[in-house]
């Protein structure tokens, strides 16, 4: 467990100095970019899963209004 936790640390203290690097060259604090990626991917994740809700709701509806109509022959 100490292992994970030791490469835990490491790629966080990396991970969080690209964001500062970043932040530095636009002239925004640390913080600031780190939680503006955190947003950014709960978006991007949102995003997809609000598309197949929408594109399932058309589907839906398109079935229920276009329905396929027995023929006269079939009796």
């Amino acid at each position: 467990m100490k292992f994970f936790y030791k490469i835990l640390h490491y790629f966080q203290k990396r991970g969080f100095y690209v964001c500062q690097r970043i932040a530095d060259r636009i002239g925004l604090r640390a913080k600031v970019v780190r939680t503006s990626f955190i947003y950014l991917t709960f978006v991007t994740v949102g995003f997809g899963f609000a598309l197949y809700l929408f594109l399932a709701f058309w589907m839906r509806i398109k079935d229920m209004l276009y329905t396929k109509r027995t023929s006269v022959f079939d009796l």
